[in-house]
Protein backbone atom coordinates (compact mmCIF):
# COMPACT_ATOMS: atom_id res chain seq x y z
CA UNK A 1 0.00 0.00 0.00
CA UNK A 2 1.31 3.44 -0.92
CA UNK A 3 2.68 5.63 1.86
CA UNK A 4 2.60 8.77 -0.28
CA UNK A 5 0.47 11.77 0.58
CA UNK A 6 -3.18 11.30 -0.42
CA UNK A 7 -4.62 13.20 -3.43
CA UNK A 8 -6.32 16.54 -2.82
CA UNK A 9 -10.03 16.62 -1.94
CA UNK A 10 -12.48 14.91 0.38
CA UNK A 11 -12.41 11.55 -1.42
CA UNK A 12 -8.59 11.39 -1.23
CA UNK A 13 -8.34 9.61 -4.57
CA UNK A 14 -7.39 10.69 -8.07
CA UNK A 15 -10.28 11.64 -10.35
CA UNK A 16 -9.03 11.60 -13.96
CA UNK A 17 -11.60 12.77 -16.50
CA UNK A 18 -9.88 11.51 -19.65
CA UNK A 19 -12.00 8.88 -21.36
CA UNK A 20 -10.43 5.72 -22.75
CA UNK A 21 -11.33 2.75 -24.94
CA UNK A 22 -14.88 2.29 -26.21
CA UNK A 23 -16.17 5.09 -23.96
CA UNK A 24 -13.74 7.51 -25.62
CA UNK A 25 -14.63 6.34 -29.12
CA UNK A 26 -18.34 6.77 -28.44
CA UNK A 27 -17.93 10.29 -27.01
CA UNK A 28 -15.66 11.38 -29.87
CA UNK A 29 -18.36 10.29 -32.30
CA UNK A 30 -21.09 12.03 -30.28
CA UNK A 31 -19.02 15.25 -30.14
CA UNK A 32 -19.13 15.49 -33.94
CA UNK A 33 -22.83 16.28 -33.76
CA UNK A 34 -22.62 18.84 -30.94
CA UNK A 35 -22.51 22.61 -31.13
CA UNK A 36 -18.90 23.74 -30.94
CA UNK A 37 -17.38 26.34 -28.62
CA UNK A 38 -13.83 27.47 -29.34
CA UNK A 39 -11.65 27.65 -26.25
CA UNK A 40 -8.37 29.38 -25.43
CA UNK A 41 -5.03 27.66 -24.87
CA UNK A 42 -5.40 28.31 -21.14
CA UNK A 43 -8.80 26.61 -21.04
CA UNK A 44 -7.45 23.73 -23.15
CA UNK A 45 -4.52 23.19 -20.79
CA UNK A 46 -6.85 23.31 -17.77
CA UNK A 47 -8.93 20.58 -19.44
CA UNK A 48 -5.86 18.42 -19.90
CA UNK A 49 -4.96 18.91 -16.23
CA UNK A 50 -8.47 17.78 -15.31
CA UNK A 51 -8.22 14.92 -17.78
CA UNK A 52 -5.06 13.42 -16.29
CA UNK A 53 -6.28 13.88 -12.72
CA UNK A 54 -3.85 16.68 -11.86
CA UNK A 55 -6.76 18.99 -10.95
CA UNK A 56 -8.44 16.40 -8.70
CA UNK A 57 -11.11 16.75 -7.32
CA UNK A 58 -12.49 19.05 -10.05
CA UNK A 59 -15.01 17.36 -12.36
CA UNK A 60 -15.51 20.33 -14.65
CA UNK A 61 -15.47 24.10 -14.91
CA UNK A 62 -16.55 26.10 -11.86
CA UNK A 63 -19.96 27.67 -11.28
CA UNK A 64 -20.51 31.14 -9.86
CA UNK A 65 -20.61 30.05 -6.20
CA UNK A 66 -17.30 28.23 -6.70
CA UNK A 67 -15.83 31.24 -8.52
CA UNK A 68 -16.89 33.63 -5.76
CA UNK A 69 -15.67 31.38 -2.96
CA UNK A 70 -12.31 30.72 -4.60
CA UNK A 71 -11.72 34.43 -5.23
CA UNK A 72 -12.74 35.55 -1.75
CA UNK A 73 -11.98 32.64 0.59
CA UNK A 74 -9.86 30.06 -1.29
CA UNK A 75 -12.83 27.70 -0.96
CA UNK A 76 -15.23 26.13 -3.45
CA UNK A 77 -18.94 25.95 -2.62
CA UNK A 78 -18.55 22.49 -1.02
CA UNK A 79 -15.70 23.71 1.21
CA UNK A 80 -12.85 22.24 -0.88
CA UNK A 81 -9.71 24.38 -0.85
CA UNK A 82 -8.82 25.85 -4.24
CA UNK A 83 -6.76 29.02 -4.91
CA UNK A 84 -7.50 30.11 -8.52
CA UNK A 85 -10.79 29.97 -10.47
CA UNK A 86 -10.84 27.31 -13.20
CA UNK A 87 -13.41 28.68 -15.63
CA UNK A 88 -14.62 28.53 -19.22
CA UNK A 89 -15.95 31.60 -21.05
CA UNK A 90 -17.86 32.41 -24.22
CA UNK A 91 -19.61 35.30 -25.98
CA UNK A 92 -22.17 32.96 -27.51
CA UNK A 93 -25.61 34.29 -26.60
CA UNK A 94 -27.37 31.14 -27.81
CA UNK A 95 -25.77 28.71 -25.36
CA UNK A 96 -28.17 27.79 -22.59
CA UNK A 97 -28.18 25.66 -19.49
CA UNK A 98 -28.67 21.99 -20.31
CA UNK A 99 -26.74 22.19 -23.60
CA UNK A 100 -24.09 19.63 -24.47
CA UNK A 101 -21.15 21.28 -26.24
CA UNK A 102 -17.93 20.23 -27.95
CA UNK A 103 -14.94 22.26 -26.74
CA UNK A 104 -12.48 22.94 -29.56
CA UNK A 105 -8.97 24.33 -29.07
CA UNK A 106 -8.92 27.58 -31.05
CA UNK A 107 -5.23 27.15 -31.90
CA UNK A 108 -5.14 23.51 -33.06
CA UNK A 109 -8.76 22.84 -34.02
CA UNK A 110 -8.72 19.74 -31.82
CA UNK A 111 -11.87 18.77 -29.93
CA UNK A 112 -10.48 18.56 -26.40
CA UNK A 113 -13.63 17.74 -24.43
CA UNK A 114 -17.39 17.87 -24.13
CA UNK A 115 -19.33 19.72 -21.45
CA UNK A 116 -22.86 19.55 -20.11
CA UNK A 117 -23.71 23.16 -19.27
CA UNK A 118 -25.26 23.38 -15.81
CA UNK A 119 -24.84 27.13 -15.37
CA UNK A 120 -24.29 30.23 -17.50
CA UNK A 121 -23.29 33.31 -15.54
CA UNK A 122 -21.43 36.60 -15.60
CA UNK A 123 -18.58 37.67 -13.32
CA UNK A 124 -16.80 40.81 -12.19
CA UNK A 125 -13.53 40.35 -14.06
CA UNK A 126 -11.81 43.16 -12.17
CA UNK A 127 -12.70 41.48 -8.88
CA UNK A 128 -11.08 38.24 -10.06
CA UNK A 129 -7.95 40.12 -11.11
CA UNK A 130 -7.69 42.01 -7.81
CA UNK A 131 -8.08 38.90 -5.69
CA UNK A 132 -6.02 36.47 -7.80
CA UNK A 133 -3.31 38.73 -9.24
CA UNK A 134 -3.53 41.64 -6.72
CA UNK A 135 -3.71 44.03 -9.70
CA UNK A 136 -5.90 45.10 -12.60
CA UNK A 137 -2.93 46.33 -14.62
CA UNK A 138 -3.49 45.20 -18.22
CA UNK A 139 0.28 44.75 -18.62
CA UNK A 140 0.12 41.74 -16.30
CA UNK A 141 -0.16 38.65 -18.57
CA UNK A 142 -2.69 36.95 -16.30
CA UNK A 143 -4.87 40.05 -16.05
CA UNK A 144 -4.77 40.41 -19.82
CA UNK A 145 -6.12 36.86 -20.20
CA UNK A 146 -8.96 37.33 -17.71
CA UNK A 147 -10.05 40.68 -19.15
CA UNK A 148 -10.09 39.12 -22.64
CA UNK A 149 -12.49 36.36 -21.54
CA UNK A 150 -15.96 36.13 -23.04
CA UNK A 151 -19.04 37.78 -21.58
CA UNK A 152 -20.33 34.59 -19.96
CA UNK A 153 -18.81 31.78 -17.94
CA UNK A 154 -20.06 28.23 -18.51
CA UNK A 155 -20.03 25.68 -15.71
CA UNK A 156 -20.57 21.95 -15.82
CA UNK A 157 -18.99 18.50 -15.81
CA UNK A 158 -16.62 17.65 -18.65
CA UNK A 159 -15.46 14.54 -20.45
CA UNK A 160 -11.91 14.96 -21.73
CA UNK A 161 -11.15 13.39 -25.10
CA UNK A 162 -7.59 14.35 -25.92
CA UNK A 163 -4.14 14.94 -24.47
CA UNK A 164 -2.87 16.30 -27.78
CA UNK A 165 -2.20 19.69 -26.21
CA UNK A 166 0.91 18.13 -24.68
CA UNK A 167 3.82 18.51 -27.18
CA UNK A 168 4.85 15.23 -28.78
CA UNK A 169 8.59 15.84 -28.29
CA UNK A 170 8.12 15.72 -24.51
CA UNK A 171 6.27 12.41 -24.31
CA UNK A 172 9.18 10.78 -22.46
CA UNK A 173 9.03 13.54 -19.83
CA UNK A 174 5.26 13.56 -19.47
CA UNK A 175 3.70 11.78 -16.52
CA UNK A 176 0.15 11.62 -15.29
CA UNK A 177 -0.23 11.82 -11.48
CA UNK A 178 -0.94 8.08 -11.30
CA UNK A 179 2.36 7.45 -13.13
CA UNK A 180 4.51 9.72 -10.95
CA UNK A 181 2.99 8.12 -7.85
CA UNK A 182 3.93 4.69 -9.17
CA UNK A 183 7.50 5.85 -9.77
CA UNK A 184 7.80 7.30 -6.26
CA UNK A 185 6.37 4.12 -4.74
CA UNK A 186 8.83 1.96 -6.68
CA UNK A 187 11.70 4.14 -5.41
CA UNK A 188 10.45 3.78 -1.84
CA UNK A 189 9.86 7.51 -1.43
CA UNK A 190 7.38 8.91 1.11
CA UNK A 191 8.47 12.53 1.54
CA UNK A 192 8.81 14.11 -1.90
CA UNK A 193 9.52 17.77 -2.64
CA UNK A 194 8.43 19.31 -5.94
CA UNK A 195 10.62 21.89 -7.65
CA UNK A 196 8.60 24.02 -10.06
CA UNK A 197 10.60 25.11 -13.12
CA UNK A 198 9.80 27.33 -16.10
CA UNK A 199 13.45 28.33 -16.65
CA UNK A 200 16.62 26.28 -17.17
CA UNK A 201 18.24 25.33 -13.87
CA UNK A 202 20.80 27.94 -12.88
CA UNK A 203 22.93 27.59 -9.76
CA UNK A 204 20.21 28.82 -7.39
CA UNK A 205 17.77 26.17 -8.67
CA UNK A 206 20.44 23.50 -8.27
CA UNK A 207 21.10 24.73 -4.73
CA UNK A 208 17.37 24.62 -3.86
CA UNK A 209 17.04 21.09 -5.20
CA UNK A 210 20.07 19.84 -3.31
CA UNK A 211 18.87 21.37 -0.04
CA UNK A 212 15.63 19.42 -0.53
CA UNK A 213 17.53 16.22 -1.42
CA UNK A 214 19.20 16.42 2.01
CA UNK A 215 15.93 16.46 3.96
CA UNK A 216 13.53 14.54 1.70
CA UNK A 217 13.41 11.05 0.25
CA UNK A 218 13.55 12.57 -3.21
CA UNK A 219 12.92 15.64 -5.35
CA UNK A 220 10.50 15.86 -8.27
CA UNK A 221 11.88 18.34 -10.80
CA UNK A 222 8.60 19.24 -12.45
CA UNK A 223 8.90 21.33 -15.59
CA UNK A 224 6.17 23.39 -17.14
CA UNK A 225 5.80 22.43 -20.79
CA UNK A 226 2.80 24.62 -21.53
CA UNK A 227 2.51 28.11 -22.97
CA UNK A 228 4.83 30.77 -21.54
CA UNK A 229 5.08 34.51 -22.01
CA UNK A 230 7.09 36.19 -24.77
CA UNK A 231 10.81 36.14 -24.03
CA UNK A 232 10.82 32.95 -21.94
CA UNK A 233 13.22 30.23 -23.07
CA UNK A 234 11.42 27.54 -25.13
CA UNK A 235 10.57 24.27 -23.42
CA UNK A 236 12.79 22.07 -25.62
CA UNK A 237 15.88 24.15 -24.82
CA UNK A 238 15.03 24.18 -21.12
CA UNK A 239 14.39 20.43 -20.98
CA UNK A 240 17.75 19.74 -22.65
CA UNK A 241 19.57 22.03 -20.23
CA UNK A 242 17.92 20.56 -17.14
CA UNK A 243 18.51 16.97 -18.25
CA UNK A 244 22.18 17.72 -18.84
CA UNK A 245 22.55 19.19 -15.35
CA UNK A 246 20.70 16.33 -13.64
CA UNK A 247 22.71 13.68 -15.49
CA UNK A 248 26.03 15.24 -14.53
CA UNK A 249 25.56 16.85 -11.12
CA UNK A 250 22.95 14.87 -9.15
CA UNK A 251 23.28 11.49 -7.46
CA UNK A 252 21.22 8.93 -9.34
CA UNK A 253 18.04 7.97 -7.51
CA UNK A 254 17.65 11.31 -5.71
CA UNK A 255 15.61 13.14 -8.34
CA UNK A 256 12.89 12.33 -10.86
CA UNK A 257 12.11 14.61 -13.78
CA UNK A 258 8.62 15.21 -15.06
CA UNK A 259 6.64 17.61 -17.20
CA UNK A 260 3.11 18.99 -17.12
CA UNK A 261 1.05 20.96 -19.67
CA UNK A 262 -0.56 23.75 -17.63
CA UNK A 263 -0.33 27.29 -18.94
CA UNK A 264 1.26 29.81 -16.57
CA UNK A 265 -0.98 32.48 -15.09
CA UNK A 266 1.88 34.36 -13.36
CA UNK A 267 -0.31 34.74 -10.28
CA UNK A 268 2.62 34.68 -7.86
CA UNK A 269 1.38 33.66 -4.37
CA UNK A 270 -1.94 32.21 -5.56
CA UNK A 271 -0.17 30.22 -8.25
CA UNK A 272 2.24 28.89 -5.63
CA UNK A 273 -0.80 27.46 -3.85
CA UNK A 274 -2.15 25.98 -7.08
CA UNK A 275 1.24 24.40 -7.72
CA UNK A 276 1.07 22.78 -4.28
CA UNK A 277 -2.47 21.52 -4.89
CA UNK A 278 -1.70 19.61 -8.05
CA UNK A 279 1.75 18.50 -6.83
CA UNK A 280 -0.11 16.82 -3.97
CA UNK A 281 -2.04 14.93 -6.63
CA UNK A 282 1.27 13.96 -8.23
CA UNK A 283 2.36 12.48 -4.87
CA UNK A 284 4.49 15.32 -3.49
CA UNK A 285 4.32 16.01 0.24
CA UNK A 286 6.16 19.33 -0.07
CA UNK A 287 6.39 22.23 -2.51
CA UNK A 288 9.66 24.15 -2.70
CA UNK A 289 8.87 27.86 -2.51
CA UNK A 290 11.80 30.16 -3.12
CA UNK A 291 12.12 33.79 -4.12
CA UNK A 292 9.52 35.27 -6.50
CA UNK A 293 7.69 32.00 -7.08
CA UNK A 294 5.53 32.20 -10.25
CA UNK A 295 5.97 35.96 -10.29
CA UNK A 296 6.25 38.46 -13.09
CA UNK A 297 7.50 42.05 -13.01
CA UNK A 298 7.20 43.78 -9.63
CA UNK A 299 3.62 42.81 -8.81
CA UNK A 300 4.56 40.65 -5.82
CA UNK A 301 7.05 40.81 -2.99
CA UNK A 302 9.93 38.32 -3.28
CA UNK A 303 8.51 36.06 -0.55
CA UNK A 304 4.76 36.69 -0.82
CA UNK A 305 4.35 33.13 -2.15
CA UNK A 306 5.75 31.80 1.13
CA UNK A 307 3.62 34.04 3.34
CA UNK A 308 0.33 33.08 1.67
CA UNK A 309 0.61 29.51 2.95
CA UNK A 310 0.01 30.95 6.45
CA UNK A 311 -3.09 32.84 5.28
CA UNK A 312 -5.19 30.02 3.82
CA UNK A 313 -7.99 28.15 5.62
CA UNK A 314 -6.60 25.75 8.20
CA UNK A 315 -6.51 22.15 6.98
CA UNK A 316 -7.31 23.12 3.41
CA UNK A 317 -4.06 21.86 1.92
CA UNK A 318 -2.05 18.81 2.98
CA UNK A 319 0.99 19.50 0.76
CA UNK A 320 3.35 21.63 2.85
CA UNK A 321 5.52 24.51 1.70
CA UNK A 322 9.27 24.01 1.95
CA UNK A 323 10.44 27.62 2.23
CA UNK A 324 14.01 28.49 1.24
CA UNK A 325 15.48 31.95 1.71
CA UNK A 326 17.07 34.23 -0.87
CA UNK A 327 19.95 32.32 -2.47
CA UNK A 328 23.04 33.69 -4.21
CA UNK A 329 26.71 33.07 -4.90
CA UNK A 330 28.96 34.51 -2.19
CA UNK A 331 32.55 35.19 -3.15
CA UNK A 332 33.72 35.22 0.48
CA UNK A 333 31.91 31.96 1.28
CA UNK A 334 33.26 30.55 -1.97
CA UNK A 335 29.97 29.03 -3.09
CA UNK A 336 26.19 29.13 -3.04
CA UNK A 337 24.60 30.40 0.16
CA UNK A 338 21.42 31.99 1.52
CA UNK A 339 20.50 34.86 3.82
CA UNK A 340 20.35 32.31 6.65
CA UNK A 341 23.83 30.87 6.06
CA UNK A 342 25.93 33.76 4.74
CA UNK A 343 27.15 36.52 7.11
CA UNK A 344 28.66 38.72 4.40
CA UNK A 345 27.41 41.88 2.72
CA UNK A 346 25.66 42.41 -0.60
CA UNK A 347 28.91 43.60 -2.17
CA UNK A 348 30.23 40.04 -1.83
CA UNK A 349 27.18 38.41 -3.42
CA UNK A 350 26.10 37.66 -6.97
CA UNK A 351 22.33 37.33 -7.30
CA UNK A 352 21.16 34.69 -9.74
CA UNK A 353 17.88 34.60 -11.64
CA UNK A 354 16.36 33.39 -14.88
CA UNK A 355 15.75 37.02 -15.83
CA UNK A 356 19.45 37.87 -15.51
CA UNK A 357 20.42 34.74 -17.45
CA UNK A 358 18.07 35.63 -20.32
CA UNK A 359 19.16 39.28 -20.36
CA UNK A 360 22.88 38.44 -20.35
CA UNK A 361 22.65 35.85 -23.13
CA UNK A 362 20.20 37.79 -25.29
CA UNK A 363 22.63 40.73 -25.25
CA UNK A 364 25.48 38.48 -26.39
CA UNK A 365 27.23 38.29 -23.02
CA UNK A 366 28.88 35.28 -21.42
CA UNK A 367 27.53 33.73 -18.26
CA UNK A 368 30.01 33.79 -15.35
CA UNK A 369 30.85 30.35 -13.98
CA UNK A 370 28.88 31.20 -10.85
CA UNK A 371 25.60 31.42 -12.80
CA UNK A 372 25.35 27.90 -14.09
CA UNK A 373 27.26 24.74 -14.95
CA UNK A 374 29.36 25.03 -18.14
CA UNK A 375 27.34 22.32 -19.93
CA UNK A 376 24.13 24.25 -19.26
CA UNK A 377 25.64 27.59 -20.24
CA UNK A 378 26.78 26.09 -23.54
CA UNK A 379 23.26 24.88 -24.42
CA UNK A 380 21.77 28.30 -23.64
CA UNK A 381 24.48 30.20 -25.53
CA UNK A 382 23.91 28.04 -28.61
CA UNK A 383 20.18 28.82 -28.43
CA UNK A 384 20.73 32.58 -28.26
CA UNK A 385 23.39 32.49 -30.96
CA UNK A 386 20.86 30.72 -33.16
CA UNK A 387 18.37 33.53 -32.54
CA UNK A 388 20.98 36.12 -33.53
CA UNK A 389 21.73 34.23 -36.74
CA UNK A 390 18.03 34.13 -37.65
CA UNK A 391 17.76 37.88 -37.07
CA UNK A 392 20.85 38.54 -39.19
CA UNK A 393 19.48 36.39 -42.02
CA UNK A 394 16.14 38.18 -41.86
CA UNK A 395 17.76 41.61 -41.84
CA UNK A 396 20.08 40.67 -44.71
CA UNK A 397 17.12 39.41 -46.72
CA UNK A 398 15.26 42.65 -46.10
CA UNK A 399 18.23 44.70 -47.20
CA UNK A 400 18.66 42.74 -50.43
CA UNK A 401 14.94 42.39 -51.18
CA UNK A 402 15.07 38.59 -50.80
CA UNK A 403 12.57 38.26 -47.94
CA UNK A 404 9.57 36.21 -48.99
CA UNK A 405 6.24 37.99 -48.67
Amino acid sequence: MSELIVPHGKEEKLIPLLLEGSELAAEVERAKGLKQIRITSREASDLIMMGIGAFTPLTGFMGKADWQGVCDKFLMADGTFWPIPITLSTDDEDVKEGDDLALVDEETGTTIATINVTEKYTIDKEHECKTVFTTTDAAHPGVEKVMAQGKYNLAGPVKVLSESYYPEQFKDLYQRPAESRKIFDEMGWKRVAALQLRNPMHSSHEFLAKIAVEVMDGVYIHQLVGKLKAGDIPADVRVNAISTLVDNYFVKGTVVQGGYPMEMRYAGPREGLLHAVFRQNYGCSHMIIGRDHAGVGDYYGPFDAQKIFDEIPEGGLKCQNLNIDWTFYCYKCGGMASMKTCPHGKEDRMLLSGTIVRKTLSEGGDLPAEFSRPEVAKILQEYYQGLEEKVEIKLHGAATGDVKK
